[in-house]
């Protein structure tokens, strides 16, 4: 490990607390990464920041480091149930990691109580556990934070416990922003107070990070910390000591040559990155069956309880494989990851930059590998120009063994790996199709054939990116799908439940002369309800499209909604619904938006 220093922590103009002191000597740090000898002089001089560092370059303790001394010179000491700072963070992962790395100060500060709000559990345990120890110090996600503001029902008045808010740190800002938390920033930043010192930190600065600044900051002390020894024209975003690679290779290629690579390197760590939920659930369970003797996890953003368990446990491995999307890509901090493997290029350039951060940090030497199809290779040159990442070309192994057919065997036997290979396919185009460097990646250039034979696919999925056309190239199996079992009995047997229904459905509809039954036993009411909740989510997907939805329509699921609400709470009668529903409409204002009907809902 090559030492990025910038001085010993007593050089500091402003003396560090000893507990924090003998805190850095337990975890081994002993001087300074550039980013924290010019962040935390000034942080802790009561002035707002806004830092811009490297992937990799310490930015944690940069404000660990710094709200702990402002709670520590605070006048009046803070009660059980007052709240003196607060770190919030996009994803569970890098806040569970902060909490951590908090654990190890607060150990010699007993004074401050530190909690962790997270999702994926019942948010009525962190009520409780908050009612019973405290909270000093709060590290959490936008919108469990945001959940707990609304809880005063429940016995827990938040807004109450952080009047007395000296700090609030908003770590990797700009992704906090990208996952549409936003308007929970909002809300939360409603109900703090005004007088606090705040710091944003973030390894790409964008726009809306500006924008943040702008609004949540007062006059901000900018700071931006380049690579030692890069030229002050050149703002390479990525660490130097990371060795950046891409491969060229067509897409019935591509997986063969990602498991030659991991069977070369089964000593070693591993990220390897997909675009999709659905795509890590397929190529997970594919690496599992064929790379033997390593340990294989997957980890996203779909899954709810287990994501902290795997997580930890895979942090914890000297080795080992995690197949991961981008729900990784953000501040995490895996110890000693030789390798970051993409197999889909990320949306975004920037999102690229933090998928290759994940090794090389603090000082190691690393290795990224993106995955390119030949249409794609013009994506080298503007990630040079972009992101001024300079990468080197790794050419494709040859006579390596073709395992497409094993995983097409694998399909064959179990409906779940059939099922799993046809989802990550339609979701895979769903996502090249909005990708942000569109004249790259444009998805009428894909070969959609040679595509499916690269997932193993047994015959192509109907979707509408695929309607009318032909793949001459392509040859489905003979066997009919619909006969693949299910390896898990209990799932074969609810799969046969369900299709003896279907059949008797269409048998009832055949004898009814081919129209729907009609369903006599229920209520108005309820067919009523069902309807409103249609509309709405079709406004919601329209919103989430782009789509214009225009006043008269968005006038109309208001009312609706609110009509429909009072009915519930029998407030009104159904006679009385019917009658105001075609009645009398709604006003709204000029900027009301799809998202705040839906917030009304």
């Amino acid at each position: 490990m090559e030492a990025v220093t910038e001085g010993r922590w007593e050089a500091l103009p402003v003396a560090l607390s000893p507990g924090v002191l003998r805190a850095l000597r337990g975890l081994g740090f002993t001087a300074m990464t550039p980013v924290q000898s010019a962040t935390i002089p000034l942080f802790m001089s009561n002035k707002d920041v806004a830092a811009e560092a490297v992937t990799g370059s310490g930015k944690t303790l940069a404000f660990v480091i710094p709200v702990l001394e402002i709670l520590l010179r605070r006048e009046q000491k803070l009660k059980k149930m007052q709240v003196g700072a607060i770190i919030i963070t996009p994803t569970r992962e890098l806040a569970i990691q902060i909490y951590e790395v908090l654990s190890h100060f607060t150990e010699h500060f007993p004074m401050f109580s530190q909690i962790l709000l997270i999702g994926g559990r019942n948010p009525m345990e962190d009520v409780e556990k908050f009612k019973e120890h405290g909270g000093n110090i709060i590290v959490a996600t936008p919108g469990r934070l945001e959940d707990l503001f609304r809880r005063k029902a429940d016995g827990l008045d938040l807004a109450s416990c952080v009047k007395s808010l000296d700090v609030l740190v908003l770590d990797e800002a700009d992704r906090l922003l990208d996952m549409g938390f936003e308007s929970s920033l909002n809300a939360i930043l409603d109900f703090l107070p005004k007088q606090r010192r705040t710091g944003l930190f973030s390894a790409t600065q964008t726009q809306e990070v500006e924008n943040l600044v702008r609004a949540g900051l007062r006059n901000p002390v900018r700071i931006s910390v380049k690579e030692k020894g890069v030229a002050a024209s050149n703002t390479q975003k990525t660490p130097t000591r990371l060795e950046n690679y891409y491969m060229i290779c067509k897409a019935d290629e591509k997986f063969n040559q990602l498991v030659h690579f991991l069977r070369q390197h089964k000593q070693e760590k591993h990220l390897v990155f997909f675009s999709t939920c659905a795509c890590v659930e397929y190529y997970g369970k594919a690496l599992e069956s064929l790379i033997k003797q390593v340990k294989i996890m997957c980890i996203h953003g779909k899954m709810k309880h287990k994501r902290n368990k795997i997580f930890t446990e895979f942090r914890k491995l000297p080795g080992g494989i995690l197949v991961c999307t981008d729900v990784m890509a953000r501040g995490i901090d895996i110890p000693e990851v030789h390798w970051v493997l993409q197999y889909d290029p990320p949306s975004s350039a920037s999102a690229f930059v933090h998928r290759c951060g994940r090794t090389a940090r603090i000082g190691n030497v690393g290795s990224a590998l993106v995955f390119l199809l030949p249409m794609e290779e013009s994506y080298v040159n503007f990630l040079s120009i972009n992101q001024k990442c300079p990468m080197q070309e790794m050419k494709p192994q040859k006579d390596v063994l073709d395992l497409l057919p094993k995983l097409k065997s694998m399909a064959l036997a179990d409906r779940a790996v059939f099922e799993k290979g046809m989802k990550a396919f339609v979701s895979y185009i769903q996502a090249y199709a909005k990708h942000e460097c569109n004249l790259i990646f444009r998805i009428k250039d894909l070969d959609f054939a040679t595509l499916a034979k690269g997932f193993a696919l047994l015959k192509m999925p109907k979707m509408p990116e695929l309607r009318g056309k032909c793949f001459p190239d392509f040859t489905p199996v003979t066997v009919n799908t619909d006969s693949i079992p299910f390896k898990d009995k209990n799932r074969e047997k609810q799969r046969q439940k369900q299709l003896e229904q279907l059949q008797q459905q269409r048998k009832e509809r055949q004898e009814s002369g081919g129209k729907k039954k009609l369903i006599k036993n229920k209520s108005w009411s309820k067919q009523k309800a069902k309807k409103e909740k249609k509309k709405k989510a079709t406004a919601k997907r329209k919103h989430e499209e782009g789509s214009d939805v225009d006043d008269e329509d968005m006038e109309e699921l208001l009312n609706d909604t609110r009509l429909l609400k009072r009915l519930k709470k029998g407030k009104i009668s159904e006679e009385e619904f019917e009658k105001r529903l075609t009645g009398t409409q709604s006003k709204l204002k000029a900027e009301k938006t799809v998202a705040d009907i839906e917030s009304v809902c």
